[in-house]
């Protein structure tokens, strides 16, 4: 996508080596908000709350919606940050609730076995954040 702020018909999710994107019956806010609450029910913090398409506003820039969530567990986390402190780039673990130039709402995150990959991870430690595609899934799903 380029050109200005906003710009461009992109209606597909764009293909992102190791990113899911999941179509939401759900406004991209209503997405956020589904996944903010299991995520608590399942005991993780969500840690931050992105609302770029707010931020964009108060720029005076157009951005479809678009809100990022950053949620974890530290107990589930630091044991990979000991194995690698690069994962701190990708940790907490995040999930993106957006919405095409259609309409449609969609979720994306990074898979948690690309994250286990690109920092060279114990491959024992990925359970300690394979929960991730089961929350994106059950926030998406009609129920």
């Amino acid at each position: 996508m380029s050109g200005a702020a906003g710009a461009g018909a992109m209606i597909d999710p764009p293909v992102v080596p190791g990113v899911v994107h999941l179509h939401s019956e759900r406004r991209a806010n209503e997405t956020a908000d589904r996944l903010a609450e299991l995520a608590r029910a399942k005991g993780l913090t969500l840690f931050a709350r992105f609302d770029f398409s707010r931020d964009a506003g108060e720029a005076g820039l157009a951005l479809r919606p678009m809100i990022q969530l950053v949620f974890g567990n530290p107990r589930a986390g630091t044991p990979l940050l000991v194995a690698n402190p690069a994962a701190g780039l990708a940790l907490p673990l995040r999930a993106l609730a957006w919405e095409s130039s259609d309409g449609r709402s969609w979720l994306s995150y990074e898979a948690p076995e690309m994250l286990v990959e690109r920092f060279h991870l114990p491959a024992a430690l990925g359970v300690n954040i394979a929960g991730l595609r089961a929350l994106c899934e059950a926030a998406v799903s009609a129920a």
